[in-house]
């Protein structure tokens, strides 16, 4: 079952059009892990997240600035080159400034029937910050039933809450798997398992991971499991530089993206209104940096999943010209380096220099493997 999370990843687009096909469904595409797939799912959309190819274009420079991140030009480059033609609408909740752009342009330059902003709070320490999330959860409620002609009950959205935790709970489960000493998947399987949930039926999802779980309890990973690493940073689903690493000795146990644990890891907690229920949840979530101010509360959240995963090492990604991650970068280094962790960080483009970045790695895994023996 493992292999069928790499052939929706592979074949994101394919699985989105049948899934219309055979539904008659709306396909909404969204550009952060900050919008209310619980309100999506209780419309019957499909919510499918937009991200890169990780190949190199061209078609992006009238658009948006050589300066802007390499994953918000490759995520506007597919659009724009039509590879999502399929979409109903997009969406974003508000994100960092250059993700931001990526969907203006792709609004005014890629023609779809709806597209919708949701202002989601940058400051969610502050108290204001539950209220004002649930207002604007009223209103992208609203807009949704405009769009779809669908009526949400409460009974709706209590459905969509349970698609959705019951997917976060069985991907934790897979995730405390990887504790073991001799973890049964490896850092790419994990990557396939976490992104192909953004991107297909969550219900459907939800059934493969459960019978994974059965195949996974007496698997191993066939190779020695090297050195436990963690990986953390900007957005990472590049699968050719995770598997270079791993191909190294070594082996992902754990991660901090939002293409990793932070899309999965807290649920909502189905009291009261719904609404605010579902507000709690995004406003309280492990947040990504945008939103990590004051004071950086992942920071103690990193370091526990380091040691609960028991990691020798972390890799740190950044993606080009990310400025959330380039100022939260340096306090996540120094904190693990605290703790005895050494760390490794590496720059991305939208193409990832494998052979570079392999000398580098395999120097870095020599000094960790150099540690152990003391």
């Amino acid at each position: 079952m493992i292999e069928m999370f790499q052939e929706w990843y592979e074949n994101r687009h394919e699985y989105a059009k049948d899934w219309k096909d055979k539904t008659g469904g709306k396909v909404l595409g969204y550009f952060c892990t900050y919008i209310p797939e619980e309100i999506c799912l209780a419309a019957d959309i499909l919510p499918v997240r937009i991200l890169g190819s990780h190949e190199p274009q061209d078609v992006t420079e009238p658009h948006i600035f050589a300066m802007y991140c390499p994953f918000c030009r490759d995520c506007l480059a597919q659009g724009l080159e039509g590879k999502f033609d399929y979409l109903d609408g997009i969406m974003m909740a508000q994100s960092c400034l250059h993700i931001r752009q990526a969907y203006t342009s792709w609004e005014l330059h890629v023609p779809v029937d709806w597209s919708y902003y949701l202002p989601m709070p940058h400051h969610v320490q502050s108290p204001r910050a539950i209220p004002y999330m649930v207002g604007e959860l009223k209103a992208f409620k609203e807009a949704i039933e405009k769009w779809t002609g669908k009526e949400i009950t409460d009974d709706d959205l209590a459905r969509g809450i349970d698609i959705m935790n019951r997917n976060r709970q069985l991907m934790k489960q897979v995730y405390e798997l990887r504790k073991r000493e001799e973890p049964p998947l490896n850092g790419v399987e994990s990557m396939y398992m976490v992104v192909s949930s953004q991107m297909v039926d969550k219900e459907e999802h939800s059934r493969v991971v459960e019978d994974s779980l059965k195949e996974l309890d007496n698997r191993t990973l066939g190779q020695p499991v090297g050195t436990r690493l963690m990986v953390l940073g900007s957005e990472n689903d590049d699968h050719e530089f995770i598997d270079m690493v791993e191909s190294c000795g070594s082996t992902f146990v754990i991660d901090d993206h939002c293409t990793g644990t932070r899309y999965f890891w807290d649920e909502v907690s189905p009291d009261g209104d719904p609404l605010t229920a579902i507000a709690n949840r995004y406003v309280n979530r492990i947040p990504c940096p945008s939103k990590d101010w004051p004071v950086r509360t992942r920071v103690p959240h990193i370091l526990s999943l380091a040691e609960d995963w028991d990691v020798s090492g972390a890799v740190i990604l950044q993606q080009k010209f990310c400025d959330p991650h380039e100022l939260d970068i340096p306090a996540i280094k120094n904190a693990l380096e605290g703790q005895g962790l050494t760390t490794l960080f590496l720059e991305l483009d939208v193409t990832v220099p494998v052979g570079q970045f392999k000398t580098r790695v395999e120097a870095f895994l020599e000094i960790l493997q150099e540690d152990d023996l003391f």
